[in-house]
């Protein structure tokens, strides 16, 4: 059991429930606070939450000074960029469009993944799992909203989330080439510390200042959406920073992220609910997640 619970697969799915949970809290959240400004303020807590778990103050700030340029780098690329483009982009795509580019995620890593590593080449098998989860993302997208392009500037958001899954990637690969020598939860820690903190700054003349006062609500949900960023990108880390581990078939399991959100959406949300399109989506995505499993198993025979 304890194997089991220590396992890549186990760890992969576990992020990717946490992150979707994250769909319903970041909505409550942002009908109360401006989204660079909230988003820089959770991902601070979430650093902050990461640093009082670690207990090493000293051997903290000693990989901190050690590692502070990847640091700095990380914390703009995976941070602040990321989350900068997606807010743009989102602001300007329709959001049924928004959630299949963002969703076709994993097929964006993938890609960088093979011009960046000898061994994380994009396969039949590989290809064949991803293009099926991202035709998985596309049905339950596409059945919940029309997509309609009303202007050219809904072009440009629709450039700015495609920038945004290369630089995801990128910041994927990163973590995988360049994070040895660092404690993935150090890493954490102060990777979201620093890119809230630039999110925070940035969004002072982007947005104004907003202080409140907030409901009860929205402080349950900012610190669920703290908590769980804490812990999904610090398991995440930790996956990428194990040997074997490969960036593009770890990141299919994202694919599981909208169909986790919108079942928590039906569970919580009074005017989610279910419907025929969603469901097969779903099922195709299963689907893909299978090809996946199979994928990984005939890498490991192939290594061994």
């Amino acid at each position: 059991m304890n194997n089991i619970l220590k396992s890549t697969t186990f760890l992969a799915i576990l992020a990717c429930w946490l992150w979707s949970t994250a769909f319903v809290g970041v909505k409550i959240g942002l009908e109360y606070h401006t989204p660079l400004q909230f988003a820089g303020v959770r991902f601070f807590i979430s650093g902050v939450l990461i640093f009082i778990y670690f207990g090493k103050p000293r051997r903290f700030f000693i990989e901190l000074k050690r590692n502070l340029r990847f640091i700095l780098l990380l914390s703009l690329v995976q941070i602040f960029s990321q989350y900068a483009l997606f807010y743009s982009g989102l602001n300007l795509v329709p959001s049924a469009l928004a959630a299949m580019i963002v969703g076709s995620q994993p097929l964006f890593i993938a890609l960088v993944a093979h011009f960046s590593f000898h061994d994380d080449k994009m396969t039949p098998l590989k290809t064949g799992s991803i293009m099926i989860g991202v035709v998985g993302i596309a049905i339950i997208t596409l059945g919940r909203a029309n997509v309609e392009l009303k202007g050219e500037l809904e072009f440009l958001g629709i450039a700015l989330l495609l920038i945004n899954n290369i630089v995801s990637g990128y910041s994927n690969v990163l973590i995988a080439k360049r994070s040895s020598g660092i404690s993935p939860i150090v890493l954490s820690s102060t990777s979201l510390m620093i890119g809230g903190l630039m999110l925070s700054v940035v969004s002072v003349p982007v947005e104004g200042i907003h202080l409140g006062p907030f409901p009860p609500e929205y402080w349950y949900a900012l610190a669920w959406l703290s908590f769980l960023s804490a812990a999904a990108i610090t398991i995440w880390y930790t996956l990428l920073k194990r040997p074997g581990v490969k960036v593009s078939l770890l990141n299919v399991w994202k694919f599981l992220i909208p169909v986790s959100g919108a079942a928590l959406s039906w569970m919580i949300l009074a005017d989610e609910n279910p419907d025929v399109n969603s469901i097969i989506g779903m099922a195709v995505i299963a689907i893909s997640l299978i090809v996946l499993n199979y994928a990984n198993r005939r890498a490991r025979k192939l290594v061994t």
